[in-house]
């Protein structure tokens, strides 16, 4: 119930620091607020110092409610997942050793010996205009003369 609780204000948290960050202009004023004497609240530099505190602060928030959740579901479930390790029964001797049977290998088709060398078919020139039959070559393209 608690970690329930505590999630949904840490969600809360998270979408205003969001928008708090979304609202500032990146050279440091806020809203784009022009206007408005030096020492008054809403003007562009009190809006700045605003957000920028209220964005601290909450940053500030929502590093303490994530060390909280983490410290609670900790003890709920029992404590840390290095913990729950039983360490004590590994053997050192075994961490470093290759598998006792290797995988066999699929037998792959073999391809016929090239000697390194790829064979490609010939290069075969032919004219459509010249030594085309009737019906023959309509409609492709036509080659440029060289």
């Amino acid at each position: 119930m608690l970690l329930g609780i505590l999630l949904v204000i840490q969600i809360i948290v998270c979408l205003v620091l969001i928008g708090l960050v979304l609202l500032q202009r990146s050279e440091g004023g806020a809203l784009g607020m022009g206007g408005g004497g030096s020492g008054n609240f809403m003007s562009a530099r009190g809006a700045g110092d605003f957000l920028s505190r209220f964005t601290w602060i909450l940053g500030g928030v929502f590093f303490a409610l994530s060390l909280t959740i983490t410290l609670v579901s900790g003890r709920l479930s029992g404590g840390s997942a290095v913990d729950r390790l039983n360490i004590e029964s590994l053997d050192p001797t075994q961490l470093n050793q290759p598998p006792v049977a290797p995988i066999p290998a699929a037998p792959a088709q073999t391809a016929p010996a090239t000697d390194g060398v790829l064979d490609a078919p010939a290069a075969q020139i032919r004219n459509p205009f010249l030594d085309a039959e009737p019906g023959e070559g309509e409609g492709a393209p036509a080659a440029p003369a060289p």
